[in-house]
């Protein structure tokens, strides 16, 4: 699917969806789809870049390949979501629920990412500089050969945390 969609047509696709949305691919640009639920959808590959994502819940959804770039996911629920491969570049998930979430190979270049639980969360190869952690639950997280540099951690919990060639 590659037509742009509006609020008003998401919703409507919410309402009549028996399963969890297939929206691979779509383009949904700019758009406000705060407080929406999208749990368990397919948006892999999906331009997101610019959206209004406040408290929006992609938990369990499949997010790989997805253009997110300067999109606000304050306070979004992704918990196990996978967004392997994903651009968050310049996008805000403060407070975000990441918990078990599938980040591996990410682009997270000036991501905002203050007070969000990382929590178990797959961060292997993710590119996460100049980065803002502040406050940041990575207990447990695998950031294995992550890329840090300029990044900042400062409160952040890593107990737990894989750190195994990580980058500064």
């Amino acid at each position: 699917m590659s037509a742009d969609l509006t609020r008003t047509d998401v919703i409507k696709l919410i309402a009549l969806a028996t399963q969890p949305l297939n929206l691979r691919g779509v383009y949904l640009t700019s758009i406000d789809l705060s407080y929406l639920d999208f749990r368990n959808a397919n948006l892999i590959g999906a331009n997101l870049s610019g959206s209004k994502l406040h408290k929006i819940d992609l938990s369990g959804a499949n997010l790989s390949e997805a253009n997110l770039n300067g999109a606000d996911l304050t306070g979004a629920n992704l918990e196990g979501a996978v967004v392997r491969g994903a651009s968050l570049t310049c996008a805000n998930l403060s407070r975000a629920n990441l918990i078990g979430a599938n980040l591996s190979d990410a682009c997270l270049q000036d991501t905002k990412l203050e007070g969000a639980n990382l929590s178990g969360a797959n961060l292997t190869i993710a590119y996460l500089r100049k980065a803002n952690l502040i406050g940041a639950n990575l207990i447990g997280a695998n950031l294995y050969g992550a890329y840090l540099s300029e990044a900042n951690l400062e409160g952040a919990d890593l107990s737990g945390a894989n750190l195994t060639k990580v980058s500064e």
